[in-house]
Formats: C-alpha cells, structure tokens, sequence
C-alpha cells in the first residue's frame, strides 16, 4: 500500500497555493517541502509560526522558503555537499538531516522511493524546483496526489 505522494513544482508559488489547499483538506503534519535555499542559508526566516491566511510565510521572500508556518514537524536549513543549502519542513527535514552523506536521494530512498527516480528528484530540486511530498494512506493519499497536480506539480507519483 503506498504511503507516500510526492511532486516537483517549478514554482514555490505553484507549491504555497498546493500545500494551502492540502491543509484546508486536512492534511497537516503529513506535509513535507523540500527546496532549494536561494539565501544560501542567510537569514531564511525559517518560522514555525502557524497562520491560517498563509501556509508557507515567505516562501516568495527572497525566493527562499523563508518560514514553513503549520509544518512544525522539523523544519530548517540544511547543507548536504554536492547540493547546497537546502530549506525542508515537515517529517522529510529530520530524514534529510540525517542523509547529509545520501543527500536528498538517500532520504527518498529510505521512504521507499527507487533510487533512480529519487535522484531525479534530487536533481529537479538542485535546479531550483521544490518538492511537496505527503504521508498518508488510502484515499487520502490519491486526493493528495490529486492536488499536486491540481496546482501544476509533474511527477507526481504515489510510492
């Protein structure tokens, strides 16, 4: 049974209004958003606040996810070699702090995502594009890969 959806966007605008809609649905701890630290970790902002008129506070700021509000499941900048600073919320952050030598690849791949298409998703996000991943199950999972695509991801794929 899958327990995974995940998507690339190549907009964190695209990603904001996905992830807000995932939350009035009710989706909430199961978020997750990996993308690329445009600030190279200077001042990101990174708050945990939770605001129900905007989910990801500054995601457009800077061009960096610049505070995650609602996802208060791990979320922080990271620096993995051969990717750069990464910003990531919600349970893929506590992963990923702990795949520095993996990097984003050896994250997905310990959440059962094939290697090779991790690292394709590893390379999309190396490229500047940001990655909505959430953990459910059953229907709940397909209605959240249906809003991934509702709101312009590509590769959606349900693992």
């Amino acid at each position: 049974m899958a327990s995974v959806a995940l998507g690339i966007f190549e907009s964190r605008d695209q990603a904001e209004r996905s992830v807000q809609e995932l939350r009035n649905k009710g989706f909430d701890q199961e978020i997750s958003v990996v993308a690329h630290d445009d600030n190279k970790g200077q001042s990101s902002g990174l708050s945990m606040k939770k605001d129900t008129d905007s989910t990801m506070d500054g995601i457009t700021t800077g061009g960096v996810l610049g505070g995650v509000a609602g996802l208060a499941v791990g979320a922080g900048a990271l620096f993995i070699p051969g990717i750069g600073p990464l910003i990531a919320a919600g349970p893929i952050a506590g992963l990923l702090s702990g795949a520095v030598t993996g990097g984003i690849a050896g994250g997905l791949i310990d959440w059962g995502i094939p290697a090779e298409e991790s690292h394709h998703y590893e390379e999309d996000i190396k490229q500047g594009k940001t990655l909505v991943a959430v953990h459910s199950g059953g229907p709940k999972l397909d209605d959240a890969a249906h809003i991934l695509r509702q709101h312009g991801a590509h590769d959606v794929k349900s693992y």
